[in-house]
């Protein structure tokens, strides 16, 4: 029984002695009130971390022969939608009315913002307008 009364004296002796202090919570994150020394390294942190690369999308990786292949087509398709809105228009350019190129139902009107041209495609529902300011 001795050595039961005398652990418990320690116990109550050290539970006397002991202190302590409040717990104080200090942000590392600048952005969340912590020292702003801290953001350079939490960026480098960050970034050695991070798994994702960034695709280039800047490089042009078509080869000469692909890039004239391209224009070229494009050159042809404005001569041919040219040729193909002389034919319609007249030399005069946009007159009101309604046309019709295939799938494509176009009516061209004034308006006090300017001439509007309505483009529906008959196919699929799609519409878009065209303001052209006076």
């Amino acid at each position: 029984m001795k050595p039961f009364i005398i652990t418990i004296f320690f116990a109550f002796a050290v539970c006397n002695l002991s202190m302590g202090q409040d717990l104080v919570y200090r942000p590392i994150n600048p952005a969340f009130g912590g020292d702003t020394f801290n953001y350079q390294w939490l960026l480098s942190s960050a970034e050695a971390q991070n798994k994702f690369t960034e695709e280039d999308e800047g490089r042009d990786e078509r080869s000469d022969l692909e890039r004239f292949t391209e224009s070229l087509n494009n050159q042809l398709l404005s001569q041919i939608s040219r040729s193909l809105f002389n034919e319609q228009f007249g030399e005069d350019g946009l007159t009101e009315g309604t046309f019709s190129f295939g799938t494509l139902f176009i009516e061209i009107f004034p308006s006090g913002e300017g001439l509007v041209i309505n483009i529906l495609d008959t196919s699929t529902g799609d519409q878009s307008q065209v303001i052209i300011p006076n």
